[in-house]
Parts: structure tokens; C-alpha cells; sequence
């Protein structure tokens, strides 16, 4: 016998599960590259600077991150992190080359970053914005960036990578 109501729970439970995974999956896709699920994560009030992390995957030819932009900060650069003994070195550096058929993966601890720096607010978790990336080979690309823990934003970008 035909129950409608249980028909009805079946249909919202499969829409919200679709609803779920169109928005944890926020990639981007151009022909030369994926841009995997970008996230930043929340700064203290009154802090100045924030980092956005991203993975960048180069299909058939390499693709060089070149510079990036956004309304919410007066500056992005490209950072990276590195340990010199027990000092975290931080340094500004011009391009991220990723060759072709290569993932590079940003996680907050270490590694290239997107540096934030002038924030015209702090980053609250739940929040979301524009960075526009520019690349060599063909220019800018407009990504939507998620505020998240470190370890939520890690999780869910971790959680993308289709091989």
C-alpha cells in the first residue's frame, strides 16, 4: 500500500542530501586546472592579516599562480611558511608554478599561502568572500572563499581530491 508520508520523508531526506553535497563541493573548473574547495581561516578581532588556502590541480600543462586580489583585504600575496631550525620563516614570493597532472594542496601550518594582509574586518567563521587568482598562462580566475577552522576547512578540502 502506497504510504505518502513515508514517500515524502524518502524524497526529503535524497533532497537534502543533495543539497549537502552541492554545498560542500565547491570547486572550479577552467580547461588548464581544478581549484579545490577555498578556505580561510577565522582571525581574532582585530587582527589586521588572515591566510586563505587553496589546491590547485594543472591538467594537461603546467599553470603558474602569478598574484591574486581581493575586496576585503588591501593586499594578497603568496607566502610561504617554512621551518629554519626552530623559527617559522615566512616569505613573500612572486609565483607558484604547479606542473601538469600536479595537486598542490595549502593547509594552514606550513607551505604556500594566500596572505591576506589590511583586512578591512576580521575573518568570522561562517563568513564567505571573493579572491580573484591571476594566472600566467590565462589570467584571472574568481574564486568564493569559505571561512573555516583549520581543521574544517582541512577536512572538507581534503575531502575533494578526485583521482
Amino acid at each position: 500500500m502506497f504510504k505518502p508520508i513515508a514517500w515524502l520523508g524518502v524524497l526529503l531526506v535524497s533532497t537534502l542530501s543533495m543539497v549537502t553535497s552541492v554545498a560542500v563541493a565547491h570547486d572550479i573548473k577552467t580547461d588548464t586546472m581544478r581549484i579545490a574547495h577555498p578556505f580561510a581561516i577565522p582571525t581574532p578581532p582585530g587582527a589586521t592579516n588572515g591566510a586563505a588556502y587553496v589546491d590547485i590541480t594543472a591538467f594537461s600543462d603546467p599553470v603558474t599562480l602569478i598574484g591574486a586580489s581581493s575586496p576585503i583585504s588591501s593586499n594578497v600575496e603568496l607566502h610561504d611558511m617554512r621551518m629554519d631550525g626552530d623559527m617559522m620563516q615566512m616569505r613573500h614570493v612572486g609565483e607558484l608554478l604547479i606542473e601538469a597532472g600536479e595537486t598542490y594542496t595549502m593547509r594552514p601550518g606550513g607551505g604556500f599561502h594566500l596572505m591576506l594582509i589590511g583586512l578591512s574586518e576580521p575573518l568570522t567563521e561562517g563568513d564567505r568572500f571573493p579572491i580573484t587568482l591571476t594566472f600566467a598562462e590565462q589570467g584571472d580566475v574568481d574564486i568564493e572563499v569559505w571561512v573555516q577552522s583549520a581543521q574544517e576547512g582541512s577536512e572538507a578540502a581534503d575531502g575533494h581530491h578526485h583521482h
